[in-house]
């Protein structure tokens, strides 16, 4: 039966075009969380989670004020009424690193938002715009790659009796941002030439719509990556700064604690109880914002996500995935068709048949 195409009504060209699929809030919110749900993440965040809330509830939490001196029992072990052992002066060393912990996060977190607010900006404008404009912010961005931001931090140190942990985690922003600014302009000129930004430039969005709703979507796996990578190297970069002196000895973190136990022999004595927890916790937040950043990794990398995926569902069958034999993927295998079926079994062009001139 054919069909006269003659007879069929005409296509409106006048009519309305098919609206635009919108996405919502929420679906961009769940869209830009599904980055850290799987454990390597969620493990993580909760151990960086703990260390926000000591954070947050230090002066609820400490048993002590970590000035409090008690001169009847100092260098003593860990006991009842001292959990990690005191000071020479009798201070509680658990109640230092509570407090301790407070600067840490603080300036791990203002100088990684004050560097990640840099880096988008810088990136995804470069890496969008064409020309000198281009050209300008790429080579701003070279510049401050090659500035060094420790010895910064030392010599504005020099100008202040007591540097505020702010001055301190604008200084390690200012000079943290470069980095991830040339990689999200890289992936920015990759973005720039995809259909739907293509699209939406020939439908008269402006630019701040086009990066918004466009770009910045496909950019958020890269951005927290690099805020997470920032917040890691201003926590190491006080700490360190902390133990060889360079910060004031009154503003409590991790690493001026490494600083008073180094100054007074600890190292030599074996007072074990003084130095060891805040080098943990300095390990531990760095073992959780490397979980989060492989975390981060695996949900980008295609290949790294469908291996965790399929160990874990090798771990749920009870199938070993070390096993060289289980853990090859299993591939399909074609039916063997008899040679009735290959006779019978033909396609209708092979079936059609010529009928008589």
């Amino acid at each position: 039966m054919t069909t006269d195409l003659r007879t069929q009504p005409a296509a409106d060209l006048h009519a309305a075009p098919a609206p635009r699929p919108t996405t919502t809030a929420r679906s961009r919110l769940g869209s830009a969380f599904a980055m850290f749900r799987n454990r390597k993440s969620i493990t993580g965040l909760v151990i960086l989670g703990f260390f926000v809330l000591v954070a947050l509830l230090a002066d609820v939490i400490a048993p002590f004020s970590p000035t409090q001196v008690d001169s009847t029992a100092r260098l003593q072990p860990p006991s009842g009424a001292h959990w990690l052992g005191t000071t020479h002066l009798g201070e509680d060393v658990l109640s230092q690193v509570i407090y301790g912990t407070r600067g840490v996060i603080v300036v791990g977190f203002l100088a990684a938002i004050m560097a990640t607010v840099i880096a988008v900006v810088v990136g995804v404008i470069a890496g969008y715009l064409r020309g000198w404009r281009s050209e300008s912010l790429s080579a701003l961005t070279n510049v401050f790659l090659v500035i060094p931001g420790l010895p910064l931090i030392i010599i504005v140190a020099s100008m202040f009796n007591n540097p505020p942990l702010v001055v301190i985690a604008a200084v390690l922003g200012l000079t943290g941002w470069a980095w991830g600014a040339r990689v999200l302009r890289a992936q920015t000129m990759s973005l720039r030439n995809r259909d739907f930004v293509q699209a939406a430039r020939a439908n008269g969005e402006p630019l701040h719509r086009i990066i918004g709703n466009e770009m910045l979507p496909n950019l958020m796996a890269l951005i927290a990556a690099s805020f997470v990578g920032t917040v890691t190297a201003a926590i190491l970069g006080l700490t360190t700064l902390s133990y060889i002196g360079v910060i004031p000895v009154n503003t409590y973190n991790w690493g001026t604690i490494l600083n008073w136990a180094g100054a007074q022999g600890a190292f030599r004595q074996n007072q074990w109880w003084w130095f060891l927890p805040p080098g943990l916790c300095i390990a531990a937040i760095g073992v959780a914002l490397s979980l989060i950043n492989f975390g981060i990794d695996e949900y980008v990398n295609p290949r790294l996500r469908s291996a965790g995926e399929r160990a874990r569902a090798m771990r749920k069958r009870g199938l070993d995935v070390n096993d060289p034999v289980t853990a090859v993927r299993p591939t399909a295998v074609r039916p063997v068709t008899t040679d009735r079926e290959s006779i019978t079994t033909t396609s209708p062009a092979a079936s059609t048949t010529e009928g008589p001139r």
